[in-house]
């Protein structure tokens, strides 16, 4: 979807999913060792993920967007097919 199109509520929430989850990544550790951020912050985040994407599926679910859409490409076969009906006079 493009960001022009997006409302202002919308972009906040995109900008907060993608700074948590960049906190998320700069902050993994390698297995065994010991994490910087406490399990009282990681609840947190844990959190604050599912309070964005309950409200992602709000705003989506008002402007009648299905949530299980995803990308295709243009040249990419789809499942379904369009058949256009022509009702009327048919010239001669």
């Amino acid at each position: 979807m493009n960001t022009e199109n997006l409302s202002q509520e919308q972009q906040i929430l995109r900008s907060m999913r993608k700074i948590l989850a960049s906190v998320v990544k700069d902050t993994a550790t390698k297995p065994g060792m010991p994490h910087p951020l406490s399990d009282e912050t990681i609840q947190d985040i844990r959190a604050c993920f599912g309070v964005i994407s309950d409200r992602e599926a709000e705003l989506a679910a008002e402007l009648g967007f299905s949530r299980n859409e995803k990308p295709y490409y243009a040249d990419q076969p789809q499942k379904t097919n369009v058949i256009k009906l022509h009702m009327g006079k048919s010239e001669d």
